[in-house]
């Protein structure tokens, strides 16, 4: 980073400047996810300078990531990475310029380089979706494909393990023994992901009769419905909550991360998702249910600065109310594979001993 342009962090905002001495540009704009609007706000040229300063608020978080969009003369726009800021991080919209504030530090198991499971790839045929659902089978470290292991079921799995390290953190904690020798069915959303991942009673059927029976079947599996625990961030956690309701014998354990709670009175600004309704309908269903029959341990992990805070605290208090153990996580960041990464010490490993004892 140099003096030229980049972030400045001050101590009730963060100073951004992009310099544009040739006035190439006629706008600049912050893309970040946290505050709304998230394509904004537009920086300001100011007189007499070689280019665009904006100040942006300073929030109780330990990391920001960001964009800038470049609107030109003609006004066309690119997105790119801030230029003068060096650091930067994965999503699943590409790669993104970060910020990392005073007090926050990556989990120190990101620097583990010791044995590695296995993973083979699979591609299962459901009729309930009429597709395709593949992925790939991660097994621990000195595990033999002929063992009998507890298995993890991982929504939006291999994007997971691509931003967020899952398995490297997975192999790290069999070595040093904080957890047993396992399986991580690490599955891939069918093509259309929103569709399938949106409280759909088709996939809610694959997953639990067609896809995990299969893969069961092609692996040793320990038996019972606590050796298998499942795990999704946003809609993959919202999909997998959908799952334990309509089948509850499918799971023994929930890590749900962001969970797309929708509902209808307070999500407005998400109307426009295709299937919003859909979503409102199920999130009511489980707001207004009563003692659940078959309560389950869940953990529950959430930015302080999401918008989706009150809904996923709203779950969080139905579950309790049904007869649920629930652990909530709150995490000074936002919507995004590194934020979820950052709970999984100890909170994932936390959630598997409770389920395989």
């Amino acid at each position: 980073m140099t003096r030229e342009g980049g972030p400045q962090v001050l101590d009730e905002t963060i100073r951004f400047s992009f310099p544009d001495p040739e006035r190439d540009l006629a706008a600049v704009r912050l893309n970040q996810d946290l505050v709304r609007p998230r394509n904004g706000p537009e920086f300001v040229l100011l007189p007499g300078t070689q280019g665009w300063v904006l100040h942006f608020p300073r929030l109780d978080v330990g990391r920001m990531e960001y964009k800038l969009e470049l609107v030109h003369h003609d006004r066309g726009s690119e997105w790119v990475c801030d230029p003068w800021n060096d650091r930067r991080v994965g999503s699943a919209f590409g790669d993104k310029s970060v910020i990392e504030l005073r007090g926050y530090r990556a989990p120190e198991w990101l620097g583990y380089d010791g044995p590695r499971g296995s993973i083979e790839a699979f591609e299962l045929r459901s009729r309930a979706v009429r597709a395709h659902v593949a992925g790939s089978l991660w097994t621990s470290p000195g595990a033999s494909s002929s063992d009998v292991l507890p298995m993890l079921v991982v929504h939006d799995g291999p994007e997971y393990d691509r931003l967020s390290a899952l398995t490297t953190f997975l192999d790290h904690c069999v070595v040093a023994r904080r957890l047993p020798a396992m399986r991580a069915a690490l599955i891939a959303p069918p093509a259309d992901r929103n569709e399938t991942y949106s409280a759909s009673a088709g996939y809610a059927r694959a997953l639990a009769h067609e896809v995990l029976p299969k893969l069961t079947e092609s692996v040793p599996t320990a038996h019972g419905r606590g050796m298998r625990v499942g795990m999704g961030a946003s809609l993959g956690g919202l999909a997998m909550l959908h799952v334990h309701r309509f089948y509850p014998a499918t799971f023994g354990g929930l890590f749900l991360q962001s969970g797309s709670f929708f509902r209808q009175r307070f999500d407005k600004q998400e109307s426009g998702f295709p299937r919003f309704r859909r979503i409102a309908r199920f999130v009511g269903q489980v707001l207004r249910a009563g003692e659940a029959p078959h309560p389950i341990p869940v953990t529950m992990t959430c930015g302080t600065v999401e918008e989706n805070l009150a809904n996923n605290l709203a779950i969080r208090d139905a579950l309790v109310h049904q007869g649920y153990d629930v652990s909530f996580v709150k995490n000074r960041d936002a919507h995004n594979y590194t934020a979820w990464r950052d709970t999984f010490d100890t909170h994932l490993v936390d959630l598997l001993a409770k389920a395989w004892g």
